[in-house]
């Protein structure tokens, strides 16, 4: 978690006991602008009203209200102005919803802080802060900015919002002899926003605010990303458009016909107004715009932050997902896994002869594994001979006892090996042994020992005739729940490809590990893919792990695997993997080590670097889309017969069955319904399984011909409900009511079948449904502005049994309780 440490920052660095003063803070705020980590949101009231606007039953109520008063029919033209406040409220309600997947991330964000200025210590808003501040942290406070450590007194810090990781990180203050290039490796000295203080103080010296902040750029780019427009939304732009203009010409001829049936003005236009509502899609686009809202918030639950809708639609579809290792599969860090001591040593001297051997000032990672686990010793140092890439050891030579010193080394297998007292059958011996651990993917040196007469030593690198002390494995760790995630993407049919940059035999050893191809990898160098790739492309699908890896090659392999027609998730941190994460249906870019090119072309990024949330967030990609296809089906199930009943019964020479308040009140049932219901539902335990068609197939065959079937039954059975309740004496009122019972109470079921009625919001939608209904229906008061009439206990009961048929289609159709393909 380190950033490059500005130029200009360098000076200050030094300086702890002063701020900033006053025409410096103005010069740098005119410069660099306030401390905006989120970015300044449009008004609230002013983008909901902007939505609100292009709401089309918003205009429908304006517009027939509008009619009804110019008709001189107040009582009606003020119930449909009523109508607008459920809607209204329902926008606000959703409005707010589409914003959870930020809303909550200024929690992380200090709204105050402690700064020095100009030798006095001020608490000022964090808006207020620019580059070169120096401000207090202590336990509890949250970072404002993306800062570096002056000074700290034990301070560690919860990196959780940033990484997933919830173990405390320790911090230390940066070394300002380092320079530049030091502040680049000193990762341990930034404290980056939104990162909280758990325990110690410390003075810190701001370097980015605002954009320019780590958590402001991942913010941000999920904002952007929300605003694009994905291939099915267009899809679903297109078929509205076809229905808007097949709804437009049919409501035309109905009030043609109507007006040429001698039904008047009034009636032929208030026939055409409703009908052009009742056919009118606009729940597609605004049901679709929400889940994708859901979508990004679902993810990003999943450290998974999206930067561009279209992941939202390809994350559930991915096939293949080609994975780095390190920090990826793995941990990124060398843990110590295994001791090997010599015969005539015990393991704890093995360790502390590694530790004596080993810089605790250093930031060698096998150094810090070591110490880690040994203690180094006290004792002075006489001389220090440094590791270096020709000698492939480090010696260090202590003063033991007066007039004794002990020489300790330790470094590669061979080197070591070869500088001890050893016979030619005990150096193939301790060889075959690093052997076998590098075959099983560790990372293996020696260690050794020699005791020096201090009147026979001259100050050279002892180099021979040590006593071998033994070897030390390490290995970086799998990330858990790395194995079940490949475990689960395995079962699912989608194909794991591990692109490493290792060796063949610890490639292999990593790919036993998670469980790659049932613990039995077919690895191939990366040399010989695109030989692969020209003889026998589908070979591909058969590698498991590419070793010898240059993130380069990973354009080539992506461009191979789509052109078989797999979706491919690509993950990536530098510059080049840019090309490859470009190409990817879904480029995953590393939000702690990632550059910060690799994040903005990726559509996702990940704040964990953890392959099991990009598993996670195909299976949050797969339920979001199953939840879409259910909603969708729902609304085709109960529009069909709506718009049908709607034209057919008046062009039939009937009075009319619905009006514009019936409409409303219908709307009110399916908005809710479509938009809460079947977003949230719980996904299973496995992802489903991938079939590789990078055409979205929204629905099969047998699932069209289930929902044509439900909306042409249900339709016969509203005009035949129609026909009998109107009886001889034209009672349309009542004709309404049964027509409006059948049709919630078909809504309700249908609802309950295909979401199973597995969440809170499902069951109260139902009841809320089926009650609502019975209290506007049978309360005269109410059924009489509604111009409905209370309804008789066998009607009821038709009605029931009428929804109860209907729901039974979509079970038969094995709809209900189905994972998309």
């Amino acid at each position: 978690m380190q950033r490059p440490v500005p130029d200009e920052l360098l000076e200050l660095l030094a300086d702890t006991s002063k701020g900033l003063s006053g025409a410096e803070v103005d010069a740098r705020r005119a410069r660099y602008g306030p401390n905006d980590i989120l970015g300044e949101p449009d008004s609230g009231w002013r983008e909901l009203l902007r939505d609100t606007l292009k709401d089309p039953m918003l205009w429908f109520l304006l517009g027939t209200s509008l009619l009804y008063g110019v008709l001189g029919d107040t009582r009606e033209a003020v119930i449909l102005l009523i109508a607008l406040v459920p809607f209204l409220g329902m926008d606000a309600y959703l409005h707010r919803r589409t914003q959870a997947s930020t809303a909550g991330l200024s929690k992380q964000l200090a709204s105050r802080v402690a700064v020095l200025r100009g030798g006095e210590r001020v608490v000022v808003p964090t808006a207020d802060l620019v580059p070169g501040d120096l401000i207090e942290l202590s336990a509890s406070d949250f970072a404002p900015a993306d800062a570096i450590l002056c000074t700290d007194d034990g301070l560690q810090v919860d990196e959780s919002a940033l990484t997933g990781e919830a173990y405390p990180v320790r911090k230390h203050a940066f070394s300002t002899s380092a320079g530049r290039q030091g502040g680049d490796r000193e990762a341990n000295a930034w404290v980056l926003a939104g990162t909280r203080v758990l325990t110690g103080a410390g003075r810190l010296r701001i370097a980015y605010t605002g954009a320019d902040t780590f958590y402001g750029e991942i913010v941000r780019s999920a904002q952007r990303g929300r605003q694009a427009r994905t291939p099915l939304q267009k899809a679903i732009g297109q078929l509205v458009a076809i229905l808007v203009v097949a709804a437009t010409l049919l409501c035309i001829a109905l009030a043609m016909i109507r007006w040429h049936q001698g039904h008047g003005l009034l009636d032929a236009l208030l026939s055409a107004v409703t009908l052009a509502v009742a056919a009118l899609p606009e729940e597609f686009p605004i049901v679709f715009t929400f889940f994708l809202g859901v979508g990004v918030y679902r993810l990003a639950r999943r450290r998974a932050l999206v930067r561009r809708a279209v992941v939202v639609e390809n994350i559930g579809r991915v096939t293949t997902i080609c994975s780095d290792k390190t920090g990826t599969l793995t941990e990124g860090r060398l843990a110590l896994s295994q001791e090997i001591p010599a015969d005539e040593v015990e393991a704890d001297g093995l360790l502390s002869i590694a530790a004596a051997a080993s810089d605790p000032e250093g930031t060698d990672p096998i150094d810090a594994a070591i110490l880690a686990r040994a203690t180094a010793p006290t004792s002075p140092i006489v001389a220090r001979f440094p590791f270096t890439e020709d000698r492939k050891r480090e010696t260090r030579v202590f003063e033991r006892s007066p007039g004794m010193f002990l020489a300790v080394a330790k470094g590669a297998p061979e080197t070591v090996v070869d500088m001890s007292a050893l016979d030619d059958d005990q150096r193939r011996s301790w060889l075959a042994r690093v052997e076998a651990l590098a075959a099983k993917g560790y990372k293996v040196i020696a260690c050794a020992s020699l005791t020096i007469d201090a009147a026979d030593w001259q100050g050279q690198e002892p180099d021979e005739a040590y006593d071998i002390a033994g070897l030390l494995a390490f290995e970086d760790p799998v990330r858990d729940g790395v194995r079940e995630a490949v475990a689960d993407c395995r079962r699912s049919g989608i194909h794991v490809i591990m692109v490493t940059g290792d060796h063949p035999l610890t490639a292999t050893a990593i790919g036993r590990q998670i469980g790659l191809a049932d613990g039995k990898p077919k690895v191939v160098l990366a040399d010989d893919i695109q030989a692969t790739i020209e003889s026998d492309p589908a070979a591909l699908r058969r590698i498991d792990v590419i070793a010898r890896a240059i993130p380069s090659q990973k354009l080539a392999i992506v461009q191979a695997l789509q052109a078989l027609d797999e979706i491919v998730a690509v993950t990536g941190d530098g510059v080049n993997d840019v090309p490859a994460l470009k190409a990817a249906d879904v480029g995953i870019a590393m939000g702690q080590r990632g550059t910060q090119s690799a994040r903005e072309v990726a559509s996702i990024v990940l704040t964990d670097d953890n392959f099991s949330s990009i598993v996670h967030a195909i299976g949050e990609g797969q339920q979001l889309f199953s939840n879409l296809r259910l909603s969708f089906a729902y609304l085709l199930m109960i529009h069909l017969p709506l718009v049908l009943s709607a034209a057919l019964i008046p062009l039939a020479g009937y009075p009319l069955l619905y009006l514009p308040i019936h409409i409303v009140w219908l709307e009110l049932i399916i908005h809710p319904t479509a938009l809460l219901v079947f977003q949230n539902l719980p996904g299973d335990r496995l992802l489903a399984r991938g079939r590789g068609q990078r055409r979205i197939r929204f629905f099969r065959p047998s699932e069209w011909a289930t929902i044509g079937a439900v909306g042409l039954l249900l339709t016969v059975l509203l005009i035949a409900g129609y026909d009998r309740s109107l009886g001889a004496d034209q009672a349309v009122e009542h004709a309404r009511a049964t027509v409006i019972v059948a049709l919630s109470i078909a809504s309700a079921a249908l609802m309950a079948v295909l979401s199973g009625l597995r969440t809170p919001t499902a069951w109260a939608v139902a009841i809320g449904t089926l009650v609502g209904t019975m209290v506007l229906v049978q309360t005269p008061f109410l059924a009489s502005k509604l111009h409905v009439m209370p309804l008789h206990l066998d009607d009821w009961l038709i009605a029931l049994a009428a929804g109860s048929l209907i729901a039974l289609l979509p079970m038969l159709g094995s709809m209900a309780h189905r994972r998309s393909d």
